[in-house]
């Protein structure tokens, strides 16, 4: 159900449009997040669950710091060591 507008019309439609799309998955998303919880809170192991679940945050967390915090290596630095890895492999 589209219909040709004008320059100006379209572009307001299209921002409601998608506005209302982002408060549709928002809420969407929010009634999946609830139902989730309240099938957690129902567990008999909640406590393991959420330990696990704790676990699984400070892993992202970390490969996430570790991503945007540290330099890369310097490409030719892992050239050579690759390289020289190759050499002890072969006996030279």
């Amino acid at each position: 159900m589209t219909r040709e507008t004008g320059p100006r019309e379209g572009l307001d439609e299209r921002a409601v449009l998608l506005a209302a799309g982002l408060a549709d998955l928002a809420v969407s998303t929010l009634g999946s997040g609830i139902g989730l919880v309240r099938g957690l809170l129902r567990r008999s192991d909640a406590a393991e669950v959420a330990a696990e679940a704790e676990r699984d945050l400070e892993a992202r967390g970390r490969l996430a710091l570790d991503r945007y915090m540290s330099p890369p290596p310097a490409h030719l630095e892992v050239l050579a060591r690759h390289v020289l890895a190759r050499r002890a492999g072969d006996g030279d």
